[in-house]
């Protein structure tokens, strides 16, 4: 073998594989505890360290108290508004479904209070 070949074995068998990187999932929020991004990155700030599944799922329907994550109950109100499309029913009250005109149609909306 030649001196380069020789060089090369030896740089290969003294080669030291790098640590891997730090692996970490982490939830920034500001002072009242409310979450304002998920990162893998080290930055300042306050944050809080969060399993992967919680980071890849990505929700901002937590509160953070004293380091630990609360999750906030979300409600969803449905109630009828009119609408142009929907089921026609009497001008005169809402309980009444009817077939001709004039009629307000009405169809159920969703409220999201978060």
């Amino acid at each position: 073998m030649n001196e380069t070949t020789n060089n090369f074995w030896e740089a290969f068998n003294n080669w030291e594989l790098p640590p891997p990187p730090l692996v970490f999932f982490r939830l920034y929020h500001n002072e009242q505890g409310r979450p304002l991004f998920y990162t893998m990155e080290d930055l300042p700030g306050n944050y809080i360290e969060v399993d992967r599944e919680t980071y890849l799922i990505g929700s901002m329907n937590f509160k953070i108290v004293n380091n630990t994550l609360i999750a906030i109950q979300t409600q969803h109100f449905t109630k009828l508004v009119p609408s142009n499309t929907g089921t026609p029913c009497s001008p005169q009250d809402v309980c009444v479904v009817v077939d001709s005109t004039p009629n307000t149609k009405w169809s159920l909306k969703t409220n999201d209070p978060n």
